[in-house]
């Protein structure tokens, strides 16, 4: 019984976050965002914090999938990089200051995340050096 139904749910499929295109209010757009720290923010955060993620294999599964597409949505409900610009000056500070925050406590990225995206995972180095570029734009709002 279980199998059937496991077999069952294969055919619900999830709706699907994913666009090429770059839309003119995303953050690595309307900031001056050096090279090295577009590259970790793009690894680390835009899989969950923006309107394309890059799904892994698995996504096609249920339950799982339903998993994904619920935590994505959450992400992007939180942040959404891709919509920075149409943010106000209040909820950028807001964000930046979360960003840094969760940053500096290991909550993001999340563990579970980067437990299959190793690529994913921050470094002492790659911390330090999006929490100064990130704490330089929050300070030039």
């Amino acid at each position: 019984m279980f199998l059937v139904g496991l077999v069952g749910i294969q055919f619900f499929p999830t709706s699907r976050n994913q666009s090429d295109t770059i839309v003119k209010t995303d953050f690595m757009l309307v900031n001056d965002v050096p090279k090295q720290v577009e590259n970790i923010i793009t690894t680390s955060c835009y899989d969950c914090h923006s309107n394309n993620t890059d799904y892994p294999w698995y996504n096609k599964v249920q339950p799982v999938a339903w998993f994904l597409e619920d935590h994505v949505a959450h992400g992007k409900e939180e942040l959404n990089f891709n919509e920075w610009a149409d943010y106000s000056s209040r909820r950028k500070n807001s964000k930046l200051k979360s960003i840094i925050s969760q940053i500096e406590d290991g909550e993001m990225p999340l563990w579970s995340y980067t437990l299959i995206h190793r690529e994913a995972e921050l470094s002492k180095d790659e911390k330090k050096i999006v929490l100064e570029w990130i704490s330089k734009l929050k300070d030039s709002l």
